[in-house]
């Protein structure tokens, strides 16, 4: 008998590659200063500034510098913001707890304004806490000194490089792009291709949305980053091409796959490829795969000034835009009140059992609570799970490491590793992040009580209270929190779909690259929403775990679609406009079918061969959203997003 698929999603982990540099930097950042304390005889200070550099850590990124300094850079502040108002407040009873109940709810409220602002207030509540615990050790202004320069030196290690490497991360993701693609093409044709694509799509989006954000700001006047947009526009051809040989099943010749590879390097190196070997003769996709890789050798032996794609200079808003736009798109709706409101409500839970309970150091249970709930971070369930596993398996770390009383350079050594796996663990799964960084915080908060096994006990105790009180309030309890809320996006994702097969398909298609990126990149979010939803055991999980199989059928339409374009592009004739219509029809009335909560209708025919292709995938996806047994699931069909009204 196999497991739940959501236990499975909730165990295994991602795979991801080795981010072997920033792994590096979280080791010098974080053991640094405790090297430094323990050397000098003055190992308080260096804790707090080991303490300062964990929240530049946690908070770093790899990619363009700019983006690093946005995200650390307001993190950090936050975070010493908190470190100071938690040191202020100190251990002050209901005082306290007001205090950490209000700036849980104004967290909340301000996650919603994007994920620099998410991560920032949830660094500004999770310091707070932990501010109220160093207030008994060190006065506020010399803790938060020290955590500015620890900060700061985990800043330095990021962005060090920033004057001698302006335009490496920029130039590592669009290599990565031709990387993904060569991998793409050389999958063509079997199972991993699928997932190979997908990869292509966020390797894509990582650069669009690099560069773009920065030649926002340069206004088109830097040579490098005009070059690496031309290179990545005039890459479209070839992904479209590879994206139509996975859907035909077809492996171009093997010197193609070395000159997209040989293109990578030259991109990272920011060097002239040369002279490829690229083929003259071959099919459709095969002569506009060509087409592209020669194209981008013409970029990268260009100075960058030639003429190509550009997007006219915008005018950068105001700091009140800004305001008013948030406060426009953010504060106007309910959902971000609603996570805040959960969010303090379970947090002032927390701190009155913190203070009703004889817990010892219970600000462990309000952190537990806090970083469980976080509201734009997954699945809640999923997280208090992972939290709760995590934090015993690192707690019984940690401690045990407490209870022997090593020296100082021991703990020295121990911090460094375990910061060196931070990175790692990170981006596979949270319960392995869990357990990574607690016994790194134990060090950090407890080294005053080494030699104490009742510490293990104690942060067993309070993580265990802590998941109880998210799952009870915060998840079965709070209304709506177990129903699916992913089959509006999932109506509209089709309707993308469909979006693009009426103008993809059509003669002389204006706008069709930019379009089949939109598609792309929304049926990449899309399912990295199912995926979060997969972990859940509720109704929201079955539904996500039934419909999965009209993504994957969702996704390969789009690739059949893109397929008869690059034809289309090569000078085979567009398919009749009847079929079009019919395909167009099929997708919207699948998604008016999601939304209304009925099964789909079946696709009808066409008489054009090529579109019957796309027509069958079609039905694929009609099937999926059907399954074995959705008409006899009341509870189920309850759920579906209810139709639209005017």
């Amino acid at each position: 008998m196999s497991a739940p698929s959501w236990l499975t999603e909730l165990l295994v982990p991602t795979k991801a590659p080795i981010d072997w540099k920033r792994a590096c930097r979280a080791a010098a950042a974080i053991a640094g200063p405790i090297a430094v304390g323990v050397a000098s005889g003055h190992i308080l200070p260096g804790v707090l500034a080991a303490i300062g550099a964990l929240c530049g850590t946690v908070t770093s990124i790899s990619g363009p510098y700019r983006d690093r300094a946005r995200r650390s850079g307001l993190s950090v502040l936050a975070g010493a913001i908190g470190f100071y108002l938690g040191g202020l407040a100190g251990e002050h009873g209901w005082w306290t707890a007001v205090l950490i109940v209000g700036v849980a709810v104004f967290s909340g409220v301000i996650s919603a304004a994007g994920n620099n602002a998410s991560l920032a207030s949830l660094q500004l509540l999770v310091y707070v806490i932990l501010g109220t615990h160093e207030s008994v050790v060190v006065s506020p202004a010399v803790a938060v000194a020290w955590f500015a320069v620890g900060a700061g030196w985990a800043l330095l290690l990021s962005l060090g490089a920033w004057p001698l490497r302006a335009t490496a991360p920029e130039r590592a993701l669009v290599a990565a792009v031709f990387d993904r693609l060569a991998t793409l093409l050389t999958l063509s044709g079997t199972p991993e291709a699928r997932a190979a694509r997908h990869r292509l799509t966020t390797a894509l989006n990582s650069a669009y949305d690099a560069l773009l954000a920065a030649r926002s700001r340069l206004s088109g006047r830097d040579q490098v980053y005009r070059r690496l947009f031309m290179v990545l526009t005039d890459a479209t051809p070839a992904v479209e091409a590879a994206v139509a040989m996975g859907s035909a099943k077809h492996r171009p010749p093997r010197s193609v796959v070395d000159a997209v590879r040989t293109l990578a390097e030259a991109v990272r190196a920011d060097r002239d490829p040369g002279e490829l070997d690229l083929p003259d003769q071959g099919s459709p996709a095969v002569l506009t795969l060509v087409a592209g890789l020669r194209a981008v050798v013409d970029d990268l032996a260009g100075d960058g000034t030639a003429d190509g794609p550009d997007r006219p200079d915008r005018r950068r808003r105001t700091w009140r835009e800004r305001l008013d736009f948030w406060f426009d798109d953010v504060l106007a709706g309910p959902t971000a009140w609603l996570h805040a409101l959960r969010l303090g409500v379970c947090v002032a839970v927390a701190e009155a059992v913190a203070l009703a309970a004889p817990l010892e150091r219970s600000y462990w249970l309000v952190l537990t609570v806090a970083v469980v709930l976080k509201p734009d971070f997954g699945s809640v369930f999923a997280r208090a799970v992972q939290r709760g596993g995590g934090t015993l398996v690192g707690a019984v770390v940690g401690a045990g490491v407490l209870a022997l009383s090593p020296s100082g350079w021991v703990l020295v050594v121990f911090a460094g590793v375990i910061a060196f796996l931070l990175p790692i663990t990170q981006v596979r799964q949270y319960g392995m992040f869990t357990t990574t960084l607690t016994p790194l915080v134990l060090i950090l908060l407890e080294i005053g009580h080494a030699g104490g096994w009742d510490l293990l006990v104690a942060r067993a105790l309070d993580t265990v209270v802590g998941c109880v009180i998210v799952l009870v309030f915060g998840y079965l309890l709070w209304p709506g929190s177990r129903k699916p809320r992913i089959g509006g996006r999932l109506a509209d994702a089709v309707e993308a779909v469909a979006r693009y097969a009426d103008l993809a398909l059509r003669p002389d298609p204006e706008g069709r690259n930019a379009l089949r990126r939109r598609t792309y990149r929304q049926l990449s979010d899309l399912r990295t929403e199912l995926q979060r939803a997969l972990v859940e055991p509720s109704a929201a999980g079955r539904l996500a775990a039934a419909w999965y199989p009209a993504i994957i059928g969702l996704e390969r339409v789009t690739g059949a679609v893109t397929r008869v374009a690059v034809e289309i592009a090569q000078g085979d004739p567009a398919p009749p406009d009847a079929d079009v219509e019919r395909v167009v029809t099929a997708l919207d009335g699948i998604a008016d079918a999601v939304r209304s909560g009925k099964p789909p209708p079946d696709p009808p025919d066409v008489e054009s061969e090529r579109l019957d292709r796309v027509m069958s995938l079609v039905g694929v996806v009609v099937a999926g959203l059907r399954g074995p047994d959705l008409d006899r699931q009341p509870l189920v069909r309850r759920l579906l997003p209810r139709p639209r009204t005017t």
